[in-house]
């Protein structure tokens, strides 16, 4: 029996290893993470994140799996989504398709940029709220920008008015691993021009416009976990039922 603990353990222990290492590898090696805000539960979050998705994300990502009447969930009216999401003449119950052509995306970035739909759940939300805050210009790239979480990138910073133009800030240390040996070692960044944005301003819109993801992938989930608790419930009350009934059942038998 103790065998199989260990092996269940052991199996546990792995996965969750190798989450790990995919989660830092995705983050383009060694940069640390960010926690983001949790609040998928907050609809001011969520419709703010929503109109920066919209205004922002879809002119080159689409999001094919959602279809603009679903903000009715996040508490929009039809009329709002119409006067404040809609402007290439959608309906609102159209998918939230791409506004960019395959063509031009081939030529602008060498690739179509990527659905939207389930990006949280593939990266995770600290990646994303890394990723978006990240930013910073580098003349030596073909957009002119790079990415801390994503070095190299392809993606232009598209929120670069609100944020502002920065610059990384990188010295030469040696290598601890390696005396002979230098690294390039990230020191913070330089603002260039100041973003409509205050920095903290900006932390918090790239926190709802996450949050907006973490609920697009999955829709349902705080119904989800609401009728979690309530099944949780149930089968807590069952069992004790269930217990005094068995307890009842074999009194006399034994």
């Amino acid at each position: 029996m103790k065998k199989i603990v260990y092996k269940i353990v052991g199996a546990i222990s792995a996965v969750a290893a190798v989450a790990a290492m995919n989660t830092v590898q995705a983050a383009g090696g060694n940069f640390p993470l960010d926690k983001a805000p949790n609040r998928v539960s907050s609809e001011a979050a969520l419709q703010h994140g929503a109109k920066l998705f919209v205004n922002y994300c879809l002119n080159c990502h689409g999001a094919v799996s959602m279809r603009y009447n679903r903000l009715r969930d996040i508490g929009l009216t039809d009329e709002q989504i119409k006067q404040n999401l809609l402007f290439s003449g959608e309906k609102v119950g159209d998918m939230m398709n791409v506004a960019i052509s395959p063509k031009d995306a081939k030529a602008w970035f060498g690739a179509m940029p990527p659905d939207l739909s389930v990006i949280a759940r593939s990266k995770g939300p600290d990646y994303l709220y890394t990723y978006l805050r990240t930013f910073y210009k580098d003349d030596t790239k073909a957009t002119g920008w790079n990415n801390l979480a994503f070095p190299s990138v392809g993606m232009p910073h598209v929120m670069w008015e609100l944020q502002g133009v920065r610059t990384a800030k990188y010295v030469d240390e040696k290598d601890p691993h390696d005396a002979s040996k230098t690294v390039h070692v990230f020191k913070g960044f330089e603002q260039v021009t100041p973003g409509k944005l205050k920095p903290q301003e900006f932390d918090d819109a790239m926190g709802d416009l996450v949050a907006y993801l973490q609920w697009m992938g999955e829709p349902a989930q705080l119904d989800r976990k609401r009728l979690g608790v309530w099944v949780l419930m149930f089968l807590a009350i069952f069992t004790v039922l269930a217990w005094g009934l068995n307890k009842s059942y074999w009194k006399d038998i034994r």
